[in-house]
C-alpha cells in the first residue's frame, strides 16, 4: 500500500497474522453495534459509537479525560497500535480513525475493508469477550485542525474554502431530506450547503469496501474541485461518512488542510439564518 501518502491501512491478512500480538489492539466499531456480539475477530474491542463513544448529554464528543479513561479501561494503552474497522465500509471505524487522531493518538491504522470482507474470506471470529488489563491512555486537548465547527463553515462560504458533501445525491439534491431508515437523523431543511461539491463516499471504494488506488482518488477529487485550491471541509449527515472522505483526503492522498464538520446536515439544515442550497443535481 505504498502508493498512499501515509501508512494507515492493512490488510486482513496483516491483522489475521498479528491477531496474538500483544503490541496491537483491534478495535471493531460498527452502526450496527448488534453486529460485534453475534461475532467479531478474536481480541477485538467491541465500541458502542452512540453509547460509549458520544456525550450523553449533548451531542459532543467525550472529553479528553473521558476518552482517554474509556481506552484505559478496556485495556488500550498509548503505546498501542489500535486497528479499526466495522461494518458499513469502516464509516464508524473511519470516524474512530479521526476521533483517536484528534486526541493525539498517532499509532492507529484502519483495515483496509469492512467486517463483511473479513468474514467472506472465511478468516476467524468468535463471540467471546477479550479480557484485557486495564492501561492508561493519556489524550491531547483536541487537534482543531481535522476538525470544523459551523462558524468555520459559516466563514468558508466566502473564503475560497472547498466543501465536499459526502451523502448522496438524493440527499445533496434535496430530494431526501435523510435516508430510509435515519429519518431520527434528518434535518428541517434539505439540500446542500451553497457551493458544495457532490462527491458521494463511496466513489472512494471498490465492491469488496477496500479503497481505490492513490492515482483514482486524486483524480476523482481532482475532477470535481476538491483539491488542489486551498483547505477542504467534508460534512454529510452525523460526520461518519464524512470521516470517511476525510480519511481519504487526509491520510490516503496526504492533503494537508483537510477538516470534518461533524456538525454536519443535522445541524446545518436545522440553523437559522443559514443559506443552502437544493434542487441541483450533482456533477
Amino acid at each position: 500500500m505504498a502508493d498512499y501518502a501515509n501508512d494507515v491501512l492493512v490488510d486482513t491478512q496483516w491483522v489475521e497474522d498479528h491477531l496474538s500480538d500483544d503490541s496491537i489492539r483491534v478495535v471493531e466499531v460498527d452502526e450496527n453495534p448488534a453486529l460485534y456480539a453475534e461475532a467479531h475477530i478474536p481480541g477485538a474491542i467491541g465500541f458502542d459509537w452512540k453509547k460509549d463513544l458520544q456525550d450523553q448529554v449533548k451531542r459532543d464528543f467525550l472529553g479528553p479525560a473521558e476518552f482517554g479513561e474509556l481506552f484505559g479501561s478496556r485495556g488500550v494503552s498509548n503505546d498501542h497500535t489500535v486497528v479499526l474497522y466495522g461494518d458499513r465500509n469502516n464509516w464508524f471505524a473511519a470516524y474512530t480513525f479521526w476521533y483517536l487522531k484528534y486526541y493525539g493518538h498517532d499509532s492507529v491504522k484502519l483495515m483496509n475493508g469492512p467486517r463483511e470482507k473479513w468474514i467472506s474470506e472465511g478468516r476467524p471470529t468468535t463471540g467471546d469477550l477479550p479480557r484485557f488489563e486495564p492501561q492508561t491512555f493519556s489524550t491531547t486537548d483536541g487537534d482543531q485542525s481535522i476538525r470544523a465547527y459551523r462558524a468555520e463553515v459559516i466563514e468558508a462560504l466566502d473564503a475560497g474554502t472547498s466543501l465536499v458533501d459526502v451523502r448522496s445525491p438524493q440527499e445533496y439534491s434535496g430530494e431526501l431530506i435523510a435516508m430510509a431508515g435515519y429519518e431520527q437523523e434528518g434535518a428541517q431543511r434539505s439540500g446542500h450547503i451553497p457551493g458544495a461539491a457532490s462527491v458521494p463516499w463511496a466513489q472512494a471504494v471498490k465492491e469488496d469496501g477496500t479503497f481505490k488506488t492513490a492515482d483514482e482518488l486524486r483524480e476523482l477529487y481532482e475532477s470535481k474541485g476538491v483539491i488542489g485550491g486551498g483547505p477542504v471541509i467534508a460534512y454529510c449527515r452525523i460526520g461518519e461518512r464524512s470521516a470517511h472522505t476525510w480519511f481519504v483526503l487526509h491520510e490516503l492522498l496526504g492533503e494537508g488542510d483537510v477538516k470534518n464538520y461533524d456538525g454536519s446536515w443535522t445541524e446545518w439544515g436545522n440553523l437559522v439564518g443559514v443559506p443552502i442550497e437544493k434542487n441541483a443535481q450533482p456533477g
